[in-house]
């Protein structure tokens, strides 16, 4: 029976609970000083402190001293574009020169580009361009990471592309979320009739990835750019009726009420939510809809940043993901994503933490076993080198991740990937 046995930690630092934390409820933490978490056969066993350890509990274990260290449920990064090949830099030069993203995708520039360069990768290409990177987030504290596809367009591009998210969870470090997003864009043989895309989705795509259990989630992104209110709802309608759960891309760009979409058909969660209006977050309120922010893609693209506040006031559910892609948010950066969604939409520090861990385990369908640092659930921790919770935004854009466990197993130490 493998065990670990973390000691003397600065401080154990978690929101308690088996769903997302709504609202003001983000701000209670759970602190325990000078604490220590048994863990054994990859589930945390007890959570009390240091000098209530028992005996019985050294025998065997691998104990990790965590004086002057505090420790967190291991981070989540509950909304990212994982899986894709090339680069898109210029379109950052001429975002930055004041060209706006839609304007450079009707162009024929954006995700199509994204699109032609994964459907030239092979799988092997796509999973070693995304092994590097998740090592690199398991590095800053990350266990949990979902992938969506969405750069293929084809049928035999979407399951490509799929079967790498579920070859990245097998083979670790950390665990892959596969979400397919075949309704990312019209693509580029489809845009003079984008109902025949919409059907090929439908009918050949959600039923094969379905059988094949490539993912687990679907998403579509509602927006005057890609698709319309009526083919995002047909298209989730036949993804629930294949089995998936349900995510969408929401008013990101202009307010295509998408958040009431997603409150209409009990979606998991809702994402990005710039321009929502306030019924349509009301309406996921009550039907319990995960709201995801995305923060570094509106600091990128130099856009207004989501209500965190507000939807904070009224009781949503809030997380917050890296939305990781080639071409509106170059970067996975939890350091990054912890100070931007402090300094610029003003959450606190304990929100930002909920936010990155137990709310983003809802934002998964995941709360009930992950997102936080309580006996039963599994044992996805984080160890940083800092002395208490505050530096991880006081001390700005710096990884102090120091060790990492997932599922009761060290895949971070001192920094380095074991």
């Amino acid at each position: 029976m493998k065990k670990i046995l973390i000691t003397k930690a600065s401080q154990i630092v978690t929101p308690i609970g088996r769903s997302g934390r709504p609202g003001q409820g983000m701000n209670d933490l759970t602190i325990i000083e000078d604490g220590c978490v048994l863990i054994q056969d990859g589930k945390i066993l007890k959570v009390c402190k240091t000098s209530e350890i028992d005996e019985n509990w050294l025998h065997g274990a691998d104990i990790i001293d965590a004086s002057g260290k505090i420790v967190l449920p291991g981070l989540i990064d509950a909304h990212t574009h994982l899986v894709f090949a090339g680069t898109r830099e210029d379109e950052f030069s001429l975002r930055m020169a004041g060209e706006s993203y839609l304007t450079i995708m009707e162009k024929g520039g954006g995700i199509q580009r994204s699109i032609d360069a994964t459907r030239l990768a092979s799988e092997k290409e796509l999973y070693d361009l995304a092994r590097k990177r998740v090592i690199n987030m398991a590095k800053m504290g990350v266990t949990t990471v979902e992938a969506k596809s969405g750069y293929g367009g084809t049928l035999e591009d979407e399951i490509k592309q799929c079967k790498v998210a579920r070859k990245l969870n097998e083979s670790g470090p950390i665990s892959v979320v596969s979400t397919l997003m075949a309704a990312h864009t019209v693509v580029r043989e489809y845009r003079n009739d984008p109902e025949k895309y919409v059907k090929l989705i439908i009918e050949e795509i959600i039923p094969r990835v379905a059988r094949e259990k490539l993912a687990e989630f679907c998403d579509v992104f509602l927006e005057k750019s890609a698709f319309n209110y009526a083919q995002a709802e047909r298209v989730l309608t036949a993804a629930k009726a294949n089995g998936f759960e349900l995510k969408i891309h929401a008013d990101e760009i202009t307010n295509g009420k998408g958040a009431h979409l997603a409150a209409k058909l009990n979606a998991i969660s809702a994402e990005h939510l710039l321009f929502s209006d306030r019924e349509g977050l009301e309406a996921m309120r009550k039907h319990h809809v995960t709201a995801v922010l995305l923060p570094l893609t509106a600091f990128s693209l130099r856009e207004p940043y989501a209500k965190a506040r507000d939807m904070i006031k009224n009781g949503l559910v809030v997380a917050l993901a890296s939305d990781f892609n080639p071409g509106s948010c170059y970067t996975y950066s939890m350091p990054m994503l912890m100070a931007v969604a402090c300094l610029s939409m003003h959450m606190s520090i304990e929100e930002v933490i909920t936010a990155l861990t137990l709310n983003a385990a809802a934002a998964i369908n995941r709360a009930h076993k992950i997102g936080s640092i309580e006996t039963g659930k599994d044992a996805d921790i984080a160890i940083f080198s800092c002395p208490n919770y505050a530096h991880l935004v006081y001390h700005m854009g710096i990884n102090q991740a120091h060790t990492v466990i997932r599922k009761g197993e060290v895949i971070v130490r001192n920094g380095e990937i074991v």
